[in-house]
């Protein structure tokens, strides 16, 4: 699993939080990260994911060495999957998430 810690500076108060939480677990799509759980001590929020073995895209993209690995025919089959992953958010979600 992996833990995000949300910043205190944004200010989300704890419906919100709790709001956000209800929404995220309730996602399921094969290309979004799941939601395991979460953690609330005063004003410390945390996310609990499930484990990405591969890290998360972001260390593809912006590391120079790592970045290499991604051929074209890679880079496109993930563009596809964030595609597909926004219009299950966007249009085919029993949840309607709007950004």
């Amino acid at each position: 699993m992996a833990v995000k810690r949300l910043s205190t500076v944004y200010g989300q108060g704890l419906e919100e939080f709790m709001n956000e939480v209800v929404v995220i677990s309730r996602l399921q799509h094969v290309n979004l990260v799941r939601l395991l759980g979460f953690c609330i001590e005063g004003e410390e929020k945390m996310l609990i994911y499930e484990y990405m073995p591969n890290g998360s895209l972001d260390a593809f993209l912006f590391n120079p060495a790592k970045r290499q690995l991604l051929d074209w025919s890679k880079r496109f089959n993930i563009i596809e999957g964030i595609c597909r992953g926004l219009l299950y958010l966007h249009r085919d979600s029993r949840l309607r998430i709007i950004s």
